[in-house]
């Protein structure tokens, strides 16, 4: 699969930034030419997809990316909208005589013998012959690209001094609140930390943060060195983790762990209000791999095996279409 026209790809998906990456990521590794298709689901199928199957031509609305041959080799997808448009490619290509290996990204509810390869993380718990698990999310991080991104940002961020942090907070989600309580204790860590290394903070905030704990954190921070992303100009996220020496993620997000877990640096997760069963899976696990530590208001330095999961499930998918072909 060295020959990025040999397996033409499409990425499916509703357009969530976070689940879209992932399905990225895959390609990138697998190093395949692809083309995203976002589609939305009409009703009913919106309300009752991945379960009803029926007439899934007329599944998708207007504002949809056409899903018409030539169809590709490959398809990556995630999300309810992405698995529907998954089986219907697969089923139209087939049609044709034409074989279209089927990836997707998460658990799709439905029986996931329906699709080629499912890739899930252990912490939902789903097996299957076809299924590969993972430590943590998919993602576009990579040592090339943490190199070129922490070059490309040198100016704005390396003569920040040393050790410098990078601090990726999230914030409220389906099963997270960012409490104002929660970011005062968590900021006045972190300024005091920044104080007593004499280091810096590189920050980035998530639209979830909310403008209300974002003005505590400013607060907070003043008189350390730090420079907090504000949304504008280019996104210095990979220069961050590439620079970093250590990384603080909120707890809240699955993907911005499993990023920060891939570095091999030391990553501490920073505790919000609320949680989940599944989440609280996916954090000890990761603890007890020795990947992630709780902050104790000390900057330690430790080592273990970065995540690998991105590698290891295209290595799956190259062994799987070599055969299938």
């Amino acid at each position: 699969m060295s020959s990025q026209s040999q397996h033409q790809c499409w990425i499916v998906s509703a357009g969530v930034i976070g689940m879209e990456n992932q399905c990225v990521g895959l390609a990138e590794r697998l190093d395949v030419s692809f083309h995203v298709k976002r589609v939305r689901l009409r009703a009913p199928w919106k309300w009752l997809s991945p379960f009803l199957r029926l007439g899934l031509r007329f599944a998708f609305d207007s504002q949809s990316d056409n899903l018409v041959p030539p169809w590709p080799n490959l398809v990556i997808a995630s999300g309810r909208a992405g698995a529907m448009a998954c089986l219907y490619i697969k089923r139209e290509a087939a049609k044709q005589g034409k074989k279209v290996f089927t990836v997707h990204i998460q658990n799709p509810v439905i029986d996931p013998s329906r699709f080629d390869l499912v890739a899930v993380p252990r912490h939902d718990g789903l097996l299957g012959a076809n299924v590969i698990t993972t430590r943590g999310a998919l993602h576009r991080v990579t040592k090339q690209r943490l190199t070129d991104e922490a070059a490309r940002f040198q100016d704005s961020y390396g003569a920040l001094p040393e050790p410098r942090l990078a601090v990726v907070i999230g914030g409220r989600n389906a099963v997270y609140d960012l409490l104002p309580q929660d970011m005062e204790r968590m900021a006045a860590q972190l300024a005091e930390l920044a104080h007593e290394i004499g280091g810096s903070l590189m920050v980035t905030t998530s639209r979830r943060t909310g403008a209300e704990n974002l003005a505590i954190l400013q607060k907070a921070l003043q008189g350390t060195s730090h420079k907090i992303w504000d949304g504008e100009g280019d996104n210095p996220y990979y220069a961050m983790l590439g620079l970093a020496d250590a990384i603080f993620v909120t707890a809240d997000s699955v993907n911005m762990t499993s990023e920060a877990c891939t570095t091999g640096k030391p990553v501490y997760v920073l505790p919000l209000s609320g949680g989940s069963d599944k989440f609280r899976r996916f954090h000890q696990a990761l603890r007890d791999d020795g990947m992630t530590r709780p902050f104790d208001g000390k900057l330690k330095r430790w080592f273990y095996t970065p995540l690998n999961d991105v590698e290891l499930v295209a290595q799956r998918v190259r062994e799987m279409m070599g055969k299938n072909t």
